[in-house]
């Protein structure tokens, strides 16, 4: 990759020049405008990360009445859940390799659209089978939001400051499952699971808009590679057999799944094993996503920087083990009927603790790809989406009268991902990658 002396890189925040390590760093002439500017690029960055939990999140508390509505089994309309979160798994296998030659503008704004227009369809969807391809379809272009604002933080951060900026984004999208949940409970007052779509579709709108006319490209023409799909490939194969990225790829990966088997199976196991209404349900879900993104700060402002990213990283995959190994206890009857609220502690605290796995792992993965961002961050969220869809469906495969296959696929997901930081990653042999 091409270094940069004093002079400005394309794309990066005015005001700022860019040194060897890719940190920005602020002129005195222009520390005002790159303070703006650069507050603008991370409320884009953090409104494109917020989409697909918005896109997940507020159709959840609608589940069980799109399993009446469409007269389809639980188990099936779980699957609208699986094809969304596959769609962005393979979307951004062809977006991250498509920004890495074209920029991030253009292959952005076209998923925009796509995501927008199958949005609008699923909202008019007369049968499961035609909601869960729309869903799919909708996942394939929300993929260009994910893989490409993960590959623009790359383009303009490194070392200690990305992984701090990964945790400014954790902040801006984890309003998104807060807020998301009690959206949708309140749209299900005063229409159907469809309104939830229609919501969704005008948001995509806004933001495509404020994306075309606010966003700037961040890939100057002299970093982008010019191969088609074989260097594509190449990179990609590049990357797998560094056994540290693997290692923190399928860490990251592996941890998301824990947190997606909650968010597939939630809205049964807490109104229906427990009995609590939508609204109970998006309050729990809101508290439990404020815990993620509390902790997330608290990694971003207090340890980065203080601590090493892998020992935050051991400490949160440690919390989530113990949170999955307590959950698995309590579900399974070994303390008798716990109720609610031990099952919803035990969750808020796996969830909390994602907010030093997540970017943490992201972080140190990223770190070891300057070459190829787009990439790299296609084959972080491909894994994490294509895990954590096979995870989806088994939440319920025991029906929805037990919460045990929850527990069970998340004790599962937290023992291979703590086993692949330590046998992959050795963080105690391994110094922290440096940026080439």
């Amino acid at each position: 990759m091409p270094e940069s002396g004093r002079t400005t890189k394309q794309g990066h925040i005015p005001g700022t020049t860019t040194s060897t390590t890719g940190r920005s760093i602020s002129t005195p002439d222009g520390v005002a405008a790159a303070r703006r500017v650069g507050l603008l690029v991370t409320l884009v960055l953090g409104g494109l990360t917020a989409l697909p939990p918005l896109s997940m999140d507020m159709y959840l508390p609608a589940l069980p009445e799109v399993t009446e509505s469409l007269r389809a089994p639980a188990a099936t309309v779980q699957l609208t859940l699986t094809a969304c979160l596959a769609g962005m798994a393979l979307g951004q296998l062809v977006v991250g390799p498509m920004s890495d030659r074209w920029g991030r503008r253009r292959p952005l704004l076209v998923g925009m659209i796509v995501y927008v227009a199958a949005t609008a369809v699923c909202a008019l969807a007369p049968s499961v089978e035609l909601l869960i391809a729309f869903r799919l379809l909708q996942g394939l272009a929300g993929a260009a939001g994910i893989v490409i604002a993960r590959a623009m933080v790359r383009d303009l951060y490194d070392g200690d400051e990305m992984a701090r900026f990964f945790s400014t984004l954790m902040l801006i999208s984890g309003v998104a499952p807060i807020i998301a949940p009690l959206i949708g409970g309140q749209i299900l007052r005063i229409t159907d699971w469809r309104g939830v779509f229609h919501v969704l579709a005008v948001i995509g709108v806004l933001l495509t808009v404020v994306v075309w006319r606010f966003l700037r490209e961040t890939l100057p023409p002299e970093r982008r590679h010019a191969g088609g799909v074989g260097e594509a490939l190449r990179t990609m194969r590049g990357l797998l057999v560094d056994r540290v990225f693997t290692g923190y790829m399928l860490t990251g990966g592996l941890a998301f799944a824990a947190l997606f088997a909650y968010i597939s199976a939630s809205p049964f196991v807490v109104q229906e094993i427990y009995g609590a209404s939508p609204q109970t349900f998006s309050l729990l879900f809101g508290l439990n996503s404020i815990g993620l993104v509390a902790v997330g700060q608290i990694n971003g402002k207090l340890l980065v920087g203080r601590v090493s990213l892998d020992k935050a990283l051991g400490w949160g995959l440690a919390v989530i083990l113990l949170a999955s190994v307590a959950l698995l206890l309590m579900t399974s009857g070994v303390f008798g009927e716990p109720g609610l609220v031990p099952v919803a502690a035990g969750l808020f605290v796996l969830m909390s603790a994602m907010g030093l796995a997540l970017p943490n792992t992201n972080a140190q993965a990223l770190m070891r790809t300057p070459h190829a961002a787009g990439s790299g961050s296609a084959l972080l969220g491909t894994s994490s989406f294509l895990i954590g869809a096979v995870a989806s469906p088994l939440v319920g495969i025991a029906g929805e009268a037990t919460a045990v296959p929850m527990a069970l696929v998340q004790l599962i997901c937290a023992v291979g991902a703590l086993t692949c930081f330590l046998a992959m990653c050795r963080p105690w042999r391994t110094p922290e990658p440096q940026s080439a």
